[in-house]
């Protein structure tokens, strides 16, 4: 049966593989516009979980699933972290009053977890992390039916089942096939997975050495409560090896170590053993190493101590904003300018993000929580964040929240310009999303990686012209990508051209190209601003 602190392990080692591999998996995107990227999204998400679960001490395997799905709830980020989050929190809901797990709660658990990350996903593809882990729960599911096994044999047949699934994810999807990749999303899950497996098998995967380590990150900067410090001293130092001493085996120090406290590290390099853990007794953890060698930077901090000073220091959490008026409104955004022109058009609260820089749901709900309404609307501007606004929208106790699915910044403008105070939130929100149909967006970025999409060959360092967010032209000059957005928007028309140009890109430049769109849409009126947004060169919208 799997203990509570078992699947504190269980998560904290699959969070340390998934940061291990989160560069492959971050090259296993085959979208070649810089972004929050898959493995990162989703590293940044499990950890919010794992910093959690370091203080658990002895829990049941309901508690300790709760604690972890709740954590990932409030830091996901991008859509492939909030699909992970939901998956941790339909299993949860699973584990839900279970004291240990079984092989069969275990299946059923992920299973109900595939179900909560579909109804969360308007239009599910498959191909993605959301076919690796229904297919892989189905058949955990049929397997532990039809046999009595352990925990740890129906873990690792989901683990098998996922990457045999995840193969095939190519043959799903044109788009992964063309690149000649997996699904990013679908190998992160099953690297978590994996990382979940090793613990439960007794080998608890390890940060590599170059990588800040969960298990080393300070705790009581995530723990919540002071009650939540089981072991009060974290203890760290280094042995180097004397051959001649009484014991010699790492494991064996780990297996002592593990008897007195938790969150252990113990890792042998050469004639070094790096040693962290969380005790009550100190003393001990350093009389037995010393069995081992000599001591190197011997640190001992009373977690309890800094965790009643930090918070005398911690200014007061703001009180949710008492509404002073009906509706107000949130926005995603990055970018001085663009802040400042939001802001111009009735935006309360701006949460600083975009491409690159996904806002985790704690972020979005915070800024909820601060803007004084009693309706507040949510305008992400990106479609890889609409996924966790919807998270905050549902987390959301104190205020009604809706969320308009902006994907651009421009939709976010238009949506804005269309507000009528005098109508209720359903007709508002109605009304804007019919009015992210009369704007079109261009953007020009650069491509982050080679790559091979939508038939377009495309090195690193080249200009891509995205219409609607998607990749429509692939360019060496600027100029050249800027007359071939504008001759394909032209076909719909146009009044009104915004030209937003990017931190980066001189005011001279952006009046040249002002100019260049002036000459080929002569009737409408071209507007040129400085948005300050990283990434993108510029953000044109047609209207």
């Amino acid at each position: 049966m799997i203990t509570g602190k078992q699947y504190c392990e269980m998560v904290i080692s699959g969070c340390n593989h998934i940061s291990n591999q989160k560069a492959a998996i971050n090259a296993l995107n085959v979208f070649p516009v810089p972004d929050g990227d898959t493995g990162t999204n989703m590293t940044l998400t499990i950890s919010a979980a794992a910093r959690e679960l370091q203080n658990m001490g002895d829990c049941t395997v309901a508690e300790a699933s709760d604690r972890a799905a709740g954590a990932m709830l409030k830091g996901a980020r991008g859509n492939s972290g909030v699909i992970l989050s939901l998956l941790f929190r339909g299993i949860s809901k699973g584990l839900k009053d279970k004291e240990t797990a079984s092989a069969k709660d275990l299946a059923a658990a992920l299973n109900l977890g595939v179900k909560a990350a579909y109804r969360a996903v308007m239009k599910p593809t498959e191909g993605t992390v959301l076919t690796v882990s229904r297919v892989a729960a189905e058949r955990m599911a049929a397997y532990t039916e039809k046999n009595t096994v352990s925990e740890t044999d129906a873990l690792a047949y989901f683990v098998q089942e996922a990457n045999k699934v995840l193969a095939e994810t190519p043959e799903m999807l044109p788009q992964l096939k063309q690149a000649g990749v997996v699904d990013a999303g679908g190998k992160g899950f099953a690297v978590v997975m994996e990382g979940a497996l090793a613990a439960l098998m007794g080998n608890p995967i390890q940060p590599v050495e170059e990588q800040e380590p969960v298990s080393d990150t300070v705790v009581d900067e995530v723990a919540l409560r002071e009650e939540d410090i089981k072991f009060t001293y974290c203890t760290e130092y280094l042995v180097s090896v004397d051959e001649t001493a009484k014991k010699t085996n790492p494991a064996d120090l780990r297996s002592y170590l593990e008897s007195i406290g938790d969150s252990v590290v113990c890792v042998p390099d050469n004639d070094i053993i790096k040693v962290h853990v969380h005790t009550n007794h100190p003393g001990r953890a350093i009389e037995e190493a010393l069995r081992y060698g000599m001591l190197i930077n011997l640190k001992i901090d009373n977690m309890k101590e800094e965790f009643r000073a930090r918070q005398k220091e911690q200014p007061e959490e703001p009180a949710i904003a008492q509404p002073v008026k009906r509706y107000g409104f949130v926005s995603v955004v990055a970018g001085d300018g663009l802040a400042a022109l939001y802001k111009d058009l009735g935006v309360d609260t701006v949460v600083e993000g975009g491409q690159t820089m996904n806002p985790s749901t704690a972020d979005i709900l915070a800024a909820i929580n601060k803007t004084p309404s009693e309706v507040v609307f949510i305008l992400p501007n990106n479609k890889n964040i609409i996924m966790a606004a919807e998270q905050a929208k549902e987390l959301s106790t104190a205020k009604q929240a809706v969320v308009i699915p902006t994907k651009t910044v421009p939709q976010g403008i238009t949506a804005m310009l269309g507000y009528d105070e005098s109508m209720e939130p359903e007709e508002i929100e109605a009304m804007m999303k019919k009015q992210l149909a009369t704007v079109q967006t261009a953007q020009v970025t650069y491509a982050a990686r080679d790559s091979v999409f939508d038939d377009h060959e495309i090195r690193e360092g080249q200009l891509l012209g995205l219409i609607e967010a998607k990749v429509t032209f692939v360019e060496d000059e600027m100029e050249t990508v800027v007359r071939k957005l504008f001759e394909a928007m032209a076909e719909k028309g146009g009044s009104y051209v915004n030209i937003y140009y990017g931190q980066d890109v001189p005011e001279e430049d952006a009046l040249k190209i002002q100019e260049l769109v002036q000459q080929m849409m002569p009737e409408a009126e071209v507007l040129c601003l400085p948005g300050g947004q990283p990434v993108y060169h510029y953000i044109f919208s047609v209207e």
